[in-house]
């Protein structure tokens, strides 16, 4: 028979579509599967609506049939078929898509899914096969015919003896190359997998014969692949716990069950439902630039990207889930978006549902929240930080930091709410454990009077600067200068104090060769001698995070030694300043910042000098 030509834009078409347009080969099963689904739905619709056609929605069914022997891959279904002239238009001219004439033609376009709408899924069958053949008998047509095709030379069209209405596709699958192997789309655990990760939610059933050894006989079984029905389309009050747990465990690869579990259903200018699962443990690679965040996405139940990013801000990235859509935009290949927009609305409306849902459980379940809190309450701050407190209103509420008064967590909100009466300020400080901090030499004193924020996370501190205030509230760091407690009359008097002794201090601070900004004395230890304070955006705790990061190393606070001056080395320093005794003044200078360095977590230059001055100092 005359061999038929495609057109010429379509001969360029198929060609770019093999070579370009699909990434994935696998994707072709997909695509044949989809378009069977579509020829199952069309035969559904003209059921309903033309009673001269008897539908039995028990019968209807796709089938896989791999033959090992003769390298060929079979799809049939027993949907509405293809006459001969719709052969003609829908294989024959590239990007030709019946289903969405057929759509365009339908009464009530709204209630009908069609999956194929481009016209060009079909063709990914020659990225895997040398040869197609089509045979197809439509439902209104006495004939059935054969369309034959090895790609962009051209195609044939005969009559067949095809009795029953439907299509049956044959692929005739390519040799391996090196580098590649076709083979795998013959075997019958490859289709499976294949069927269960792209089209297990097709509500036809996806039937295949499959062999398998029983009491050392092979048999023969004719075995359902996918589910059909997707588990985010059944009620939540349908569907038990265990259920929704062995479908995380199963779709996501992970060995304890979730934490939370968030169903929706969106009606809207974007319509999509969604089945997400906050996990209850944090990823090995979470925190490591490997992890892919992203929700997997479908287009009326068939997969189309296995990590959509764009469904999740980075803060929100250790959600786990599918969304489902109709009105979501794709290519011609469909395996990316062709337009952001919805999937933008659809990523605000769940930005806002995660975030209520976090809230939710803040509330009502803190034992749950604060073991998720443990593991990705990091990524939260971080949501923070690096937007610059773009994000600070949305996530505010959902930080959690240590209480001074018995080391619980805390949100900002109930710190402020239990403030007490002429409070102005949210105290903090900061250090490597809750431990270590109680013992700040700053601490003693406000902690008797203010409740104080414990941060033990080197991005806490970066996270209040970046929020700046809450509720008009500033946050204080309770090692800057600025935190005094003193009434205006202990103010003066101490002022008078340190003016007396600015020389003594200028003396102190030449053998400290300018390590410090300055020296005073202060009333806002309690039983401590000396502490260091930070002046400026740039804490002690601070630094030490700059200096673990790259070209940090030059970044320093502010210091100043702040010595107590109801403690008796206030006067041991005064009386060696009277005296004249300079050098000994000089040594009890570094003895004292040496302690107050290290009281702070930071280093002493040379231990050595230190501990030879501790040991004359004792000694006299």
């Amino acid at each position: 028979m005359k061999k038929k030509q495609f057109k010429a834009e379509s001969k360029k078409l198929l060609d770019m579509m093999i070579h370009s347009i699909y990434t994935n080969k696998e994707i072709f099963l997909r695509e044949l599967i989809s378009n069977a689904s579509d020829a199952l739905d069309k035969l559904s619709y003209q059921g309903l609506t033309d009673k001269s056609i008897k539908v039995n929605k028990n019968n209807l069914e796709i089938r896989l049939i791999p033959n090992k022997e003769e390298k060929t891959l079979t799809i049939t279904d027993n949907g509405i078929g293809m006459t001969k002239e719709e052969l003609e238009e829908n294989l024959g001219t590239i990007a030709k898509s019946g289903s969405e004439l057929f759509k365009e033609n339908m009464d009530d376009k709204k209630n009908m899914s069609i999956i194929g709408q481009f016209g060009v899924g079909f063709y990914s069958a020659f990225m895997v096969s040398d040869k197609v053949k089509v045979s197809s008998k439509s439902i209104h047509s006495d004939k059935g015919y054969t369309w034959i095709s090895s790609g962009a030379d051209g195609y044939t069209l005969e009559e067949c003896d095809k009795k029953e209405n439907g299509t049956t596709i044959t692929l005739y699958i390519k040799e391996n190359l090196e580098e590649e192997s076709y083979d795998e789309f013959l075997e019958e655990a490859h289709l499976s997998s294949l069927i269960k990760k792209y089209s297990d939610y097709i509500h036809y059933p996806i039937r295949m014969t499959v062999k398998s050894m029983q009491e050392e006989k092979e048999i023969e079984e004719d075995k359902t692949l996918n589910s059909m029905i997707p588990i985010w389309h059944k009620k939540k009050k349908d569907v038990k716990e265990e259920e929704y747990n062995d479908f995380y465990t199963d779709k996501f690869y992970d060995y304890e069950k979730p934490l939370h579990i968030i169903q929706s259903d969106v009606e809207g200018r974007s319509s999509y439902k969604a089945l997400l699962f906050i996990p209850s443990h944090a990823p090995f690679d979470y925190y490591s630039k490997n992890y892919e965040k992203g929700l997997q996405l479908y287009s009326r139940g068939v997969l189309i990207m296995e990590k959509c990013s764009e469904l999740l801000p980075d803060y929100f990235s250790f959600v786990k889930g599918i969304i489902d859509s109709e009105d979501i935009s794709l290519n011609i290949s469909r395996e990316t978006l062709q337009d952001n927009c919805q999937i933008g609305m659809i990523a605000k409306s769940l930005e806002t549902k995660i975030r209520k849902e976090l809230e939710s459980i803040l509330k009502n379940n803190r034992e749950d929240y604060e073991k998720f809190y443990n593991d990705f309450g990091m990524q939260l701050k971080y949501g923070i930080y690096s937007s610059y407190g773009m994000n600070k209103e949305q996530l505010q509420d959902l930080l959690l930091f240590y209480s001074s008064k018995d080391k619980k967590y805390v949100t900002l909100k109930e710190y402020t709410e239990k403030m007490i009466e002429g409070q102005n300020k949210i105290y903090y400080a900061c250090g490597e454990s809750l431990d270590k901090i109680d013992l700040l030499p700053q601490v003693e004193r406000i902690k008797e009077k203010y409740e104080i924020l414990y941060l033990t996370n080197y991005m806490d501190e970066f996270v209040l600067k970046t929020i700046m205030n809450y509720n008009s509230y500033e946050f204080l760091n309770i090692a800057d200068e600025k935190a005094d407690l003193d009434s205006e009359e202990e103010k003066d008097a101490l002022k008078k104090a340190n003016e007396e002794s600015k020389d003594m201090f200028s003396e102190m601070k030449e053998v400290l060769d300018a390590q410090v900004e300055s020296i005073n004395f202060t009333h806002k230890l309690k039983n401590h001698p000396v502490c260091l304070t930070s002046k400026g955006e740039i804490s002690v705790e601070m630094e030490k995070a700059l200096k673990e990061m790259p070209n940090g190393e030059n970044i320093k606070a502010q210091t100043i030694m702040e010595i107590n001056e109801q403690h008796p080395i206030s006067k041991k320093l005064k009386e060696l300043y009277q005296n004249k005794k300079i050098e000994e003044l000089k040594k009890y200078s570094k003895v004292l910042y040496a302690q107050a360095r290290l009281i702070e977590g930071l280093s002493i230059e040379n231990p050595t000098e230190i501990s030879n001055l501790i040991c004359e100092l004792l000694t006299k």
